[in-house]
């Protein structure tokens, strides 16, 4: 829980400083949102180089081997979610921030959504957490944890527009 746990560290955070400071929370929330996809693409590529958050065993051709784990081809899932949690991700959040018709708010709801599918599909090239597995032999707590990010994000867009 380690990304979702800091992410509700970060909204609670922000919404107190925001109060302190009389700064609207989703302002400083979409700047969040549109700056934190490069802490996580860097996040992600130390991952691979220290070989942690490890993926499933492949046959593809591009499948890496971590020596201080096994000697099995994994998947560079690090890499995957390198590529669309960090870099994919800020270059949407980016182009929504700079829409004519930008509402703030925006990048808030749609980093939650964005990252959570993202994620999502990442976890499917990725070994479940050791201490946790998957729960319901089905899915991993990541999974279920963007889920909700998802969610979160979907109700946020329909308070912020009004719908």
């Amino acid at each position: 829980m380690s990304f979702h746990g800091a992410l509700i560290g970060i909204v609670f955070g922000t919404y107190l400083f925001a109060i302190k400071t009389k700064v609207p929370t989703f302002f400083l929330l979409d700047i969040i949102a549109c700056v934190s996809p490069i802490g996580i693409f860097f996040g992600r590529v130390a991952n691979f180089i220290n070989g942690e958050l490890i993926g499933k065993t492949t046959n593809v051709f591009w499948g890496v081997v971590f020596p201080k784990i096994d000697n099995l081809s994994r998947h560079p899932s690090q890499l995957y979610e390198a590529f669309l949690e960090g870099l994919i991700l800020f270059i949407i959040m980016n182009l929504i921030l700079n829409r004519k018709n930008y509402k703030i708010g925006n990048c808030s709801y749609m980093f939650l959504i964005l990252y959570g599918c993202f994620r999502i599909f990442s976890e499917f090239f990725r070994e479940p957490d050791v201490q946790i597995g998957y729960l319901f032999d089905l899915v991993s707590m990541g999974t279920i944890l963007s889920f909700f990010m998802i969610l979160a994000g979907i109700i946020i867009s329909f308070k912020k527009n009004d719908l």
